[in-house]
């Protein structure tokens, strides 16, 4: 683990560094204030510091003042080496944002306990966002797909239309609808459906642009919102999307009991809606209108693309 040492003091400095290199520490080391917080900011910051009061420029105290008012850094365990009888106290070291503090001079025993407990709580942070991380993962996506959820893929389209009223760029919206999914269910069983979903959200994930939002929408349905699309690019990128999803059968062979001998692959299609706007409409209103190409697409279909009509668009 790397630790940051910021101590004016080079003997006090120097003997401190030694014992942590001693226990296994990568140690990095400041003389000034200063110094001490611009390695604290850089990426890949230590996660540990001690900062003597005595620095210039910034003393320690000033240092985790300032640290602390950083709120896009991730977390760092800090240290403030006191001097015995001084003026700053552990009271003011503690408003600032410090985790701890030390009298100088540092006894080695005592200085190993509190790392050990700054080390453990370092620990406890990092479990807890991991599972933070985890439970936000599980609200945000769709556990079969793994894709984005409604609600999620919602939020995307609403801070793209942000964009567009700040940039008065285009965005896309794309409507996608297994063809005869229902049919699809009643003839193999909902285990068969699940691997056509999947392998349908696959082929979309691998045939969208990276910074394309992509959610599942419904029970059959997908949504992506293409930033920067106008009507005619995102028509170009559902006709991409429909020739990946038909391009390669679907394997469901795995599935015996269900899947008549010698019909191990099954052709899947989709049929897509279309719309597209730079007025910055609200939500719904660009996905009704591409909802109204889809109802169109599916009636024509299968294995379609329309787009949403000047009137439909002028609605939004």
């Amino acid at each position: 683990m790397k630790i940051l040492i910021a101590d004016a003091d080079a003997t006090s400095r120097q003997s401190l560094e030694s014992l942590l290199t001693q226990w296994g520490y990568q140690v990095m080391a400041a003389t000034e204030g200063r110094e001490a917080f611009r390695q604290l900011v850089q990426p890949e910051a230590p996660k540990l510091a001690i900062l003597s009061a005595h620095l210039t420029a910034l003393d320690g105290i000033e240092v985790c003042r300032e640290v602390r008012k950083r709120d896009d850094l991730d977390y760092t365990y800090l240290m403030v080496l006191l001097g015995r009888g001084e003026d700053r106290t552990p009271r003011q070291a503690a408003e600032a944002g410090a985790d701890d503090y030390l009298l100088s001079p540092i006894v080695d025993e005592e200085l190993r306990v509190r790392l050990r407990a700054a080390r453990r709580i370092l620990g406890l942070r990092h479990q807890l966002q991991e599972a933070q991380a985890a439970l936000g993962y599980q609200v945000s996506h769709d556990p079969l797909t793994g894709l984005m959820n409604r609600a999620a893929t919602l939020d995307v389209l609403r801070r793209e239309l942000a964009r567009v009223r700040r940039e008065k760029s285009p965005v896309g919206v794309i409507k996608v609808e297994l063809d005869d999914f229902r049919a699809i269910n009643q003839k193999y069983g909902s285990a068969v459906g699940d691997s056509v979903l999947r392998a349908t959200a696959r082929k979309l994930r691998a045939a969208v642009r990276p910074y394309d939002a992509l959610g599942r929408f419904g029970v059959q349905e997908f949504l992506i919102v293409a930033p920067g699309s106008d009507i005619r690019e995102a028509l170009a990128q559902a006709e991409r999307l429909r020739v990946a999803v038909v391009s390669e059968a679907v394997e469901i062979s795995e599935w015996g009991r269900h899947v008549p001998e010698g019909q191990g692959r099954l052709n899947v299609t989709v049929c897509l809606g279309v719309a597209a706007s730079s007025q910055a409409p609200d939500p719904d209103s660009l996905i009704r209108a591409a909802e109204a190409a889809l109802r169109r697409a599916r009636a024509a279909g299968p294995n379609r693309v329309e787009i949403a009509s000047p009137e439909e668009l002028a609605a939004t």
